[in-house]
């Protein structure tokens, strides 16, 4: 069995989910992020077509398969390896959580859904307690012969002249071990990040931008804004500017607290305060409210969530039109990776 790479797989969706949600959500008849026809496109290659269940089965398959393979590959290199099995993933499934930003009775209680999130509300199921299959194996190694372990099972580290001022890293697969080996057996080349369909990634990375600063998109935010205006929220030039400012404000309270991550915090220390529980966040959470509501109004008074995406809509089925025999060549390469 073949999957789509995690990394293309994550980029894929989550532009599909950018493109078709970050305008709005829709009204409760109207137009919604459902009906973006470039995910509908190219949901079965991104496999947008499966249900959780489907996508746990498809995870749960993928994961045996690489630590199978590992295990083969360990033993050539005189290592013993057990599969594990518990560290794979877990598919989770949005289905009991209600997004509603276009309903009053939702913006009143969660605003955006930044401060006070639904999703905070969802009970989490409790972790399996993690048992290492390997570990009393590698306890059993000497010092030298444990480093001789886990190089051939994940690489040589990267050295510090390889890692970036971020924490990153180039990762190459053939660098990586067993590990990397088993992976890339498993998910073949990835069509996604191609030199293929390189120019097919800048056009639909440019497709967003393009968008929000097309003319239709421009008229509809300055209607909004001015409405804004009206109602004593001055300031904002486009809806997702709203959005933002709450956003840069609880990164604001959230960096006072935990700084840059140069520095180690203690969050033992008796003086320490959580920043979700601090006073600041509370001050800040009122505030989203108050402004979503006032945001949510104007969307009303302007018909925003439709018209966006209506606006969006034509243009994905401009690009869609334009770029077929592309998006079809990325589609069966996908598709025949899955």
């Amino acid at each position: 069995m073949r999957s789509t790479g995690p990394l293309a797989a994550f980029a894929a969706t989550a532009l599909a989910l950018s493109l078709a949600g970050c305008a709005g959500a829709g009204g409760d008849e109207g137009l919604s992020y459902e009906d973006s026809p470039l995910n509908k496109y190219l949901s079965a290659a991104w496999g947008g077509d499966m249900s959780p269940e489907e996508q746990q089965k498809q995870m749960d398959e993928r994961q045996r398969e690489q630590e199978e393979l590992m295990a083969e590959c360990m033993a050539e290199e005189g290592f013993e390896y057990t599969p594990n099995l518990q560290n794979g993933g877990m598919v989770m499934s949005g289905d009991d959580i209600k997004w509603e930003p276009e309903k009053k009775e939702w913006v009143e209680k969660y605003g955006y859904g930044m401060v006070n999130s639904p999703f905070n509300e969802q009970e989490m199921p409790e972790p399996e307690e993690y048992v290492d299959p390997n570990q009393e194996y590698v306890e059993s190694l000497s010092e030298s012969e444990q480093q001789a372990y886990y190089e051939v099972a994940y690489g040589v580290p990267p050295t510090e002249e390889e890692i970036g001022e971020d924490g990153s890293y180039e990762y190459n697969w053939e660098d990586a071990g067993c590990q990397g080996w088993a992976q890339h057996e498993i998910d073949g080349e990835d069509p996604w990040q191609t030199d293929e369909f390189a120019d097919l990634r800048k056009k639909m990375e440019e497709l967003w931008g393009s968008t929000q600063e097309s003319a239709e998109m421009k008229d509809l935010n300055a209607e909004w804004a001015a409405c804004m205006e009206d109602a004593g929220e001055p300031g904002f030039k486009t809806q997702t500017e709203a959005q933002m400012s709450i956003s840069d404000e609880q990164s604001k309270i959230y960096e006072a607290s935990y700084g840059d991550g140069t520095t180690p915090v203690d969050t033992e220390s008796p003086e320490f305060v959580d920043p979700s529980q601090s006073p600041e966040m509370k001050a800040l959470g009122e505030r989203e409210i108050e402004l979503a509501l006032v945001d949510l109004d104007c969307r009303k008074k302007t018909g925003y969530a439709e018209e966006s995406l209506k606006i969006q809509f034509a243009r994905e089925e401009k690009f869609i039109a334009d770029n077929k025999a592309d998006l079809e060549a990325f589609k069966a390469a996908a598709e025949q990776n899955k």
